[in-house]
């Protein structure tokens, strides 16, 4: 890596690093071929071609539909648009392995650092991969960087909810001298709708009205969604409302921010506008309004809302029979959701066994809920909060070798639950806590102001159950 860079990150905030798939297949040969495509005066002090070579011996790949080593255009035959287009692939795909490669070809052909376009593009492919930490590598060995590039690597962070970190790199654009343009706004509002970070959020809408970029489309769509995000439907709906010109993302937008914050009759009603107005609904459009109709218990209207959909010619998805699933469940129907899912023309995942599976424990429905919690660890092994579902299900019922046995599987797989995080904005700063979290440095004043707050719930009549289940990390 080059030893130049113009931010610096703090280690730890560059998450969620992707390990890449085993197989059983010999890399050594694509391992040697990329040795061979190395510039032969490498440029940086860590390259990361050299880690990709060791993770190939180490981790060989399975054969995949791409296989860019399979009639290897020479370094000349290659172009910036070619390989822009195959990154773009890559990235859509989420095919790390193969990115990289197109990395390593990138750097042989000497286009890396010469064009902007085969950079972003790389930067893009990391980040959707959830290689985050290599994504910021590729722009760190950028040495002409534009706006293009600093765009890239903000959306990377945005993509990854480090609103924190964009920030930071967006000041450090600022310092350089360069100007943002409309899609770097878009990029650190959707930062901001990710986190709730309503203070930073409005800052940038102040800078992109100063700036001129409210009155573009997508950056209105993101303030939209913004706004609605973190609890302020009324001023989405007055940009919404003072917008000249309105795409399908606006309307979705509206409709699903409206959903978000709980005003169902509005989501409803825009729903309906929209269509007076001919603009066609697609499938974001119908799993916003599904989930108005979830939220608001609307089950008649919910199996309406599916029916016009496939009147309309928009085949449902996974997310919309979830949405059904979970309004049917939710509202004490658990045998219809049960049975829906069994006549569901495709096949469940995970997510929609973990809403049934929900639904049962909220209504009390525990052999439903001992068939959602089977099928879900079948999808999802590695689920520690079903695993402790199911197990207290069965301990319910006086079933204790399933019991035992489920309490075995997560001894013998190392299953751990992964804690949940909530967070907070204060004075344009985001504050992450989980349970029985202790980091903070004001945490005795936090848990005095929650004791109080606990006090005046009990004399106002609410029973506060302290050992209750709460909403787990895959069951939702």
């Amino acid at each position: 890596m080059s030893s130049r860079a113009a931010f610096s990150i703090p280690r730890r905030l560059l998450t969620r690093r992707r390990q890449l798939p085993p197989s059983d297949k010999s890399s050594l040969d694509r391992a040697l071929r990329i040795l061979d495509l190395l510039p032969s005066k490498p440029t940086t002090s860590d390259p990361i071609h050299l880690r990709l070579v060791k993770e190939l011996l180490a981790n060989p790949s399975t054969d995949s539909a791409r296989h860019p080593f399979d009639g290897i255009p020479q370094p000349l035959e290659l172009n910036a648009v070619i390989l822009s287009r195959e990154l773009t692939s890559c990235a859509a795909d989420h095919d790390l392995r193969c990115g990289t490669r197109y990395h390593c070809l990138a750097m042989r052909a000497g286009l890396l650092d010469a064009d902007a376009y085969v950079g972003s593009s790389l930067i893009m492919m990391y980040s959707r991969c959830g290689e985050v930490h290599n994504a910021h590598k590729v722009f760190e060995e950028m040495t002409a960087r534009n706006v293009v590039l600093w765009t890239a690597i903000i959306t990377a962070f945005s993509q990854d909810s480090q609103v924190g970190v964009c920030m930071s790199v967006y000041s450090e654009m600022r310092i350089s001298g360069l100007e943002p343009n409309d899609f770097t706004f878009a990029s650190l509002l959707s930062a901001c709708s990710d986190t709730g970070a309503l203070g930073i959020g409005r800052g940038l809408h102040c800078q992109a009205i100063r700036m001129g970029f409210e009155e573009y489309i997508h950056v209105s769509n993101s303030l939209i969604s913004m706004y609605c995000k973190c609890g302020w439907a009324d001023l989405a709906y007055l940009i919404f409302s003072d917008m000249a010109e309105r795409d399908i993302v606006s309307w979705n937008s509206m409709i699903a921010g409206c959903a978000h914050c709980g005003l169902v009759s509005q989501s409803i009603g825009l729903f309906h506008e929209m269509r007076k107005r001919n603009v066609k609904p697609d499938g974001i459009t119908f799993l916003a309004i599904l989930s108005s109709c979830r939220h608001a218990g609307f089950i008649d209207l919910g199996k309406e809302y599916l029916e016009l959909m496939i009147e309309s010619g928009v085949t449902p998805k996974l997310d919309h029979y979830s949405c059904l699933v979970d309004l049917l469940g939710r509202y004490g129907k658990v045998e219809e959701a049960r049975d829906f899912i069994h006549k569901m023309p495709v096949k469940p995942n995970a997510v929609i066994w973990g809403s049934l599976l929900s639904s049962c424990r909220l209504h009390g429905n525990i052999w439903i809920g001992i068939e959602a919690a089977e099928n879900r660890l079948q999808l999802k092994p590695e689920c520690a909060s079903t695993h402790v579902l199911l197990a207290n299900l069965y301990a319910s019922v006086g079933c204790w070798d399933e019991f035992a046995r489920i309490r075995r599987l997560m001894k013998d797989k190392g299953v751990k639950t992964c804690p949940g995080y909530s967070w907070i904005e204060v004075s344009n700063e985001v504050y992450k806590f989980r349970a029985e979290d202790g980091s903070n440095d004001r945490v005795r004043e936090i848990v005095a102001v929650l004791d109080c707050l606990m006090d005046h719930m009990q004399n106002n009549g609410h029973v506060i159950d302290l050992n209750g289940d709460g909403k787990d990390d895959g069951v939702s």
